[in-house]
């Protein structure tokens, strides 16, 4: 008995991370992808060198910091809505998915 409990908890919960994971979310979605030039930092709205992503542009919303305040990285919003993160020298570290 303890058997067939122990595989239907582990079938069910399974089966909710497998619901939790959204295609939106997926890296193997092209909107998602460092191929896309979107995400690329090539593109100049994600590049380092645009005032936009500057940690000395005061004010720069777009700056992510650590817990100390210390500029890490930067955030370029995405046409649908999610966000791109790069570090300091342009490198994209992760993304936020959007719609």
């Amino acid at each position: 008995m303890k058997i067939v409990i122990t595989f239907i908890l582990a079938f069910l919960s399974s089966r909710s991370m497998a619901d939790s994971m959204d295609f939106n979310n997926n890296p193997n979605n092209f909107n998602n992808s460092p191929l896309n030039f979107e995400n690329s930092p090539d593109n100049f709205k994600n590049s380092p060198n645009n005032f936009e992503n500057s940690p000395n542009r005061f004010g720069n919303d777009n700056i992510v910091r650590d817990n100390e305040g210390n500029a890490i990285g930067y955030g370029v919003e995405k046409s649908d809505g999610g966000v791109n993160y790069f570090n300091l020298n342009g490198e994209r570290q992760g993304y936020k998915a959007g719609n």
